[in-house]
């Protein structure tokens, strides 16, 4: 469940600006600091964060534990993601810690723990990642780590409080590094997946500037989060949920 991929300029254009407009607290930062090729700086108030994660389509309640299955780079990948009682202060912002291993069969292939917060207005926001790909020939590979506020890297919106059709925001911002975009595209449908149909789901097409031209579809369930991946162009990566518990 690890990688975004791209979906495009025109995305990422309407990302720059369009997250704001609801949010009077996050603004550019004075004299238009560069940062991914835009002057995007949210500026991120923590007197306007709440202590618990529960937005409908992004819930992160302690103990939960959402298990998909899938395919990525030609190997079957089992992905675990589970919502751990652990914080980690961002911004000065109290973030919960979300780990998510990715195994192919016995063989750990990446270890990710994810930093996220939500806003009095539901918005749940992503400060940083701490990734660890396991390579076959033994070596690791870091690469996507961001925090927000360190070496230029800044924060984005993982999920809207109240997502609509056309909306466009920034998921994340540490150039070269992370600069995934979303957009939503559906706010109603039903989704199979192995344990049944889910309802009333939103879907969002997600891009990167690093990666131009491909693109990927997530759906989500409410009460859930993430139901479903699939990247639409180039490999056959898809990866379905087969359970939730805790």
């Amino acid at each position: 469940m690890r990688k975004r991929r791209a979906l495009g300029v025109a995305i990422v254009a309407l990302a720059g600006t369009a997250a704001f407009v609801w949010t009077p607290w996050a603004s550019s930062t004075p004299g238009g600091a560069s940062a991914c090729g835009t002057t995007y700086a949210p500026m991120l108030d923590p007197a306007h964060f709440v202590s618990v994660v529960d937005n409908p389509y992004f819930p992160l309640p302690v103990g939960q534990k959402l298990v998909y299955v899938g395919t990525k780079d030609g190997k079957s990948q089992i992905d675990t993601v589970t919502v751990t009682d652990r914080t980690k202060d961002i911004l000065g912002i109290s973030t919960t810690v979300v780990r998510d291993v990715a195994r192919h069969h016995s063989d750990l292939l990446e270890k990710t723990f994810d930093y996220y917060a939500q806003d009095d207005q539901g918005n749940v926001w992503y400060l940083g990642e701490d990734t660890t790909a396991f390579e076959p020939n033994g070596h690791t590979d870091t690469s996507g780590s961001f925090e927000a506020g360190v070496d230029g890297a800044q924060p984005g919106i993982i999920m809207e409080g109240n997502p609509q059709i056309p909306d466009a925001y920034r998921q994340e911002c540490y150039a070269g590094q992370a600069e995934d975009s979303a957009w939503v595209v559906a706010t109603s449908g039903s989704s199979r997946v192995p344990f049944g149909n889910v309802h009333h789901v939103l879907t969002t097409l997600e891009s990167t500037r690093i990666e131009p031209g491909a693109f990927d579809e997530k759906v989500y369930g409410p009460g859930i989060g993430i139901v479903s991946e699939r990247a639409l162009t180039g490999t056959s990566e898809v990866a379905k949920l087969v359970s939730v518990s805790g």
